[in-house]
């Protein structure tokens, strides 16, 4: 049965990279729209490219944010099992 679960391996993880792929764009029009109104109550009018640069900026820092193994800034002990 090893081959079936390789292959279901690789069916779950193409799956996966596709779901993340679409919450990846999904974040990207939200923080559009965000940037977008954010501009227009400080009242300015930003062109529509500078508007997708900060956007992609933005979205991009908070997928490798959400990326980072950030456990070792928060000075608690590592609870992973297969560390012990």
């Amino acid at each position: 049965m090893g081959l079936l679960d390789s292959f279901g391996m690789l069916v779950s993880s193409i799956i996966a990279a596709i779901v993340m792929l679409v919450f990846a764009i999904l974040s990207f029009f939200v923080t559009v729209f965000i940037v977008q109104i954010g501009a227009g109550l400080a009242g300015y009018s930003p062109a529509g490219d500078f508007v997708v640069l900060s956007a992609a900026i933005l979205s991009a820092s908070a997928i490798m944010a959400g990326a980072s193994p950030m456990s070792s800034l928060s000075g608690l002990p590592d609870t992973d099992s297969r560390s012990q």
